[in-house]
């Protein structure tokens, strides 16, 4: 691959005529860009200087001059280098260098409290980030703009998770009336109940000092919150606070055990206001929803009409279509927002609802709506419809014009410049702010760009840019076949589910590794590759092998096939499996048998939920593509077996 991008780069890279590359201590070209990077993470000041002092025809020149301000602007005891910022700004203006360089600003100026400062260079800032945007509301609440509170008033809800830096601009909305206190307790409530509950801490803070618990006592509630509700002192109700409290250790327990939260729901609810009960059910009602209780629907209807989030909605229909109650999913969509109830899956649930109650005319009416959409609800309704996934149709070449207009970018030069650095994160950076508001013949070209770079995540995801619909030769690529075919015949694979994994879980970069340290491919977790090295007998084996291509399809197709002989040989339970663990997969299962649509839609982990959705509809268009035949998504779900009840 490497070899392939120095000559395909060569020409592009290099133009400029012989003695034009200026020259200081020895560096120019590609070794002066290593050099200034690796000057700018040792800290060496001296070296980046010189380095940054150089001008050459090479597409990264900007690059030393960048790294060598944001190395000015993170030393606090040196004045912001304001004037060659903005020389800076006007030599590489509209260039994801100078959005990047703003942002650093920016964070400079909230750092050293300059918001005056802060809002005028904020003004020109494309793309903000979470922190940032905090910062440009405490800029503005700090210089008496009153109008930010209406704002953060209506953005309350979504800044649950907020950075810290919007502490200021929370506080100050609170403290202008501009939220009461009722939406402080919202906010704590539904902190409380994420995988952080150690935010709600902070937020106690922003409730009047008569109103709140005391934190020592909520953070026990949040870590033990069986022993707390067993030691209720007997007068809790009396505040408010005393029944938060209450709630909160119901909430945490529920997600260790809705029947032992139940329980003491049931010993204490007659305390508690009609409102705060609503709210105690919701919250074992979206639990027992996500620990596939049968019971789960039932607490969702002893929550009343109760203000709900997104989540909690989404798994109420969820709770309904476990059990089979078709009445039930289609009450708890049509009760959601217009704008939730619009998207692709819950059109597709309703018109199964519909279709259930005999009313197959606004069923059909419902499936037409997405039915030519290449995902997995669309699929699904297409079959419902009658017609199975068709090969999707050859998409018309580029305009020659069009395709060296790709070419010529200075951004995708620079971002292909930096990819055979193997600097990858710029590379990327530079890559997507190259192919933004760009038009679809653009990003096409810029596609099949990256495609004879052999950057094929690139040209996987800058097609799907252009168009969702169409451009599937790109979308859906087959590279090292060579390498899979053969472990996939030897396996017994299915050869569209393999490519179809493989592109969900690394879009065929070679040295790809997750946050968790899966790797290569397939992304092998270094635990899964010695677990399968062992079990097929693979003599010498260690984790540098991982990122081998070869060992590592060979591991991954391995993994895929032991899965599935442990998991009823079913697609979807072995995809789960692939990505959560076969012991997961199969707790998921029920008592009974399921639809494989259902068991799908019911996972609990939400980056599960979505694989298993997207693997199996990319299985789908690349048999559709491999075959040249119509496939069924549908026959690929199929039913799953019941579980063991020790499961």
């Amino acid at each position: 691959m490497k070899k392939a991008l120095v000559a395909a780069l060569t020409a592009a890279t290099f133009l400029a005529p012989a003695g034009a590359f200026a020259q200081v201590g020895g560096e120019s070209g590609d070794e002066r860009i290593v050099a200034a990077r690796e000057a700018l993470r040792k800290g060496d000041r001296d070296t980046l200087e010189r380095l940054a002092a150089v001008r050459e025809a090479h597409p990264l020149d900007a690059y030393p001059r960048y790294w060598l301000l944001i190395n000015r602007l993170a030393r606090a005891d040196e004045p912001v280098p304001v004037a060659a910022l903005q020389a800076f700004f006007s030599e590489e203006a509209g260039s994801n260098l100078a959005e990047r360089l703003r942002a650093d600003w920016l964070r400079r100026l909230a750092r050293d409290n300059d918001w005056s400062g802060f809002l005028d260079a904020y003004a020109d800032l494309r793309n903000p980030d979470a922190e940032l945007r905090c910062n440009a509301w405490s800029a503005r609440v700090l210089s008496g703009d009153r109008s930010v509170f209406a704002e953060l008033a209506r953005e309350w809800d979504t800044l649950v998770d907020a950075d810290a830096a919007c502490d200021t601009p929370l506080r100050a909305a609170v403290d202008a009336g501009a939220v009461d206190e009722e939406r402080v307790w919202w906010r704590i409530r539904r902190q409380i109940d994420t995988r952080k509950p150690e935010a709600a801490l902070a937020s106690l803070s922003l409730l009047p000092a008569a109103s709140a618990p005391v934190a020592a006592d909520l953070g026990q509630a949040i870590r033990s919150p069986a022993p707390w509700l067993d030691r209720l002192p007997p007068n809790f109700a009396v505040t408010r606070a005393g029944r938060e409290l209450a709630l909160a250790a119901l909430v945490r327990l529920a997600r260790e055990d809705v029947s032992a939260a139940r329980l003491r729901l049931l010993r204490i609810q007659d305390r508690l206001s009609a409102a705060e009960r609503n709210y105690a059910h919701l919250a074992l009602g979206m639990h027992a929803a996500l620990d596939r209780l049968p019971e789960a629907s039932a607490l969702y209807a002893a929550a009343g009409d109760i203000e709900t989030t997104a989540q909690q909605r989404a798994w109420r229909v969820r709770a309904a279509l476990r059990i089979g109650d078709w009445r039930a999913v289609r009450a708890a969509i049509e009760a959601m927002p217009a704008e939730e109830r619009e998207t692709a899956d819950w059109i597709y649930w309703l018109g199964r609802a519909e279709a259930a109650a005999g009313r197959r005319d606004a069923a059909e009416s419902l499936y037409v709506r997405i039915a030519a959409e290449p995902h997995f609800y669309g699929m699904l309704a297409r079959e419902e419809l009658g017609e199975a996934f068709p090969p999707p149709p050859a998409t018309a070449p580029l305009p020659r014009a069009k395709l060296e207009e790709a070419e010529r970018d200075p951004g995708l030069q620079r971002a292909l410049a930096l990819y055979r650095l193997e600097l990858r994160t710029e590379a990327l950076r530079e890559w997507v702010w190259g192919v933004r508001e760009r038009d679809e013949q653009f990003r096409l070209a810029a596609a099949h760009l990256a495609l004879r770079n052999e950057l094929y995540d690139r040209a996987i995801n800058t097609a799907e840019l252009a168009n969702p619909r169409s451009n599937f030769e790109l979308r859906f690529l087959t590279p090292y076949r060579d390498l899979i075919e053969p472990q996939v015949r030897a396996q017994g694979l299915d050869l569209g589910w393999v490519y179809g994994l493989m592109r969900q879980e690394s879009r065929f970069v070679i040295p790809a590794r997750s946050s968790v340290g899966a790797q290569g491919l397939m992304q092998v977790m270094p635990a899964t590759g010695k677990w399968v090295a062992d079990r097929i007998g693979l003599a010498g084996y260690s984790q540098r092998l991982l990122t081998d291509p070869e060992t590592n399809v060979l591991l991954g197709t391995s993994y895929m096939r032991l899965i599935m002989e442990g998991l009823d040989a079913h697609p979807v339970l072995a995809s789960a499996g692939y990505n959560a663990g076969p012991g997961r997969a199969r707790r998921w299962r029920d008592a009974a048998p399921l639809e494989g649509a259902i068991y799908t839609e019911t996972i609990p982990f939400d980056e599960t939920r979505d694989y298993v959705k997207k693997v199996l509809a990319n299985a789908v268009i690349y048999s559709a593509m491999l075959e040249k035949q119509p496939q069924s998504l549908k026959a690929r779900l199929g039913t799953i077996a019941p579980g063991a009840a020790s499961e």
